[in-house]
């Protein structure tokens, strides 16, 4: 802004510029709660990532070396993005896929719509933890409602938490069941769709199939999009269901990348190396997501486009 202009800028009045206080006042809890419990946290992380750190001493500088260990030192590295990504992979598709159904179910007119959509929703509203110590409870292996189900019908009983194979299938098993916020997002998708849509579909003589195809899909994409990019956000900071019911066993076979690093910095107060584990952590979700966002252009539908 060049100096005239500056010059030329009308003088506030008292009412005026008491308004703009006014406004400030009101939007600096968040402002400050920005500064002081997000970006300045991030900015300390980044600068602890190239130092030693072990939470009791003075930092210490050693420039790459929590990097260079991280690739070539750490085998649990390795092993907590295996179990990371195999997680996202079996976790995020199916339960998109999940919440999307019952999100058509809803939508289809069926009687006490509302009392359902309550029901489905209640899981994600329920802390994580109690809802963890409920699953605990279910899948037990001695006296669990599920295995005492299995052995009335003459099954053996299943070490669901135990055992190495079944271990990281359950945890995406009960992350399936609460996907009713995702649900709902879509439900409000669904009603947003112009009826008459369907209606010229059907003059046409299409199908169920076929307005789910070329209807509903196009129009729910912009909705799609955004559950994907959060999914896949919140998929790779799995953390508490693992740290209450598996703490990374059995045989590292649920040691996520979030439990590392939570076991890096506060178990074994190495906050330098945890610090550069989750930096990390970001480029990976920045890359993903970049990626969803350049592909977003050859399956994203916007209805002002449309018109166009």
């Amino acid at each position: 802004m060049s100096v005239s202009s500056l010059a030329s800028r009308p003088r506030l009045t008292k009412a005026q510029r008491r308004e703009e206080i006014t406004g400030w006042l009101f939007i600096s809890p968040i402002v400050l709660g920005l500064l002081l419990w997000t970006l300045f946290p991030m900015i300390a992380s980044l600068a602890l990532s190239f130092t030693d750190f072990k939470m009791v001493d003075t930092p210490k500088w050693v420039g790459t070396r929590n990097y260079v260990r991280m690739f070539t030192r750490d085998p649990d590295f390795y092993q907590a993005l295996r179990v990371t990504f195999s997680f996202v992979a079996m976790q995020l598709p199916v339960g998109l896929a999940v919440a999307l159904a019952g999100a058509l179910l809803l939508n289809s007119g069926v009687q006490g719509m509302t009392v359902f959509r309550t029901y489905f929703y209640l899981p994600s509203v329920v802390p994580v933890v109690a809802t963890s110590l409920v699953w605990s409870w279910m899948l037990n292996l001695d006296f669990g409602l599920v295995n005492q189900l299995l052995k009335a019908v003459g099954l053996a009983p299943v070490n669901f938490f135990g055992n190495p194979k079944t271990a990281l299938p359950t945890l995406a098993v009960m992350s399936w069941f609460g996907v009713g916020q995702t649900m709902v997002i879509y439900l409000a998708g669904l009603l947003n769709i112009p009826p008459s849509l369907y209606e010229a579909a059907e003059i046409d003589g299409a199908g169920r199939t076929r307005k789910f195809i070329s209807i509903t899909l196009p129009m729910l994409s912009p909705t799609l999009f955004y559950t994907i990019i959060m999914g896949l956000i919140r998929s790779f900071q799995y953390f508490t269901q693992a740290f209450v019911l598996t703490s990374g066993g059995p045989m590292k076979t649920t040691y996520f990348y979030n439990l590392m690093i939570y076991n890096v910095g506060f178990a074994f107060l190495q906050m330098g190396y945890a610090s550069a584990l989750a930096w990390f952590l970001l480029v990976i979700i920045l890359i993903l997501t970049m990626v969803v966002f350049r592909s977003s252009s050859a399956w994203v539908y916007y209805e002002s486009e449309m018109r166009k």
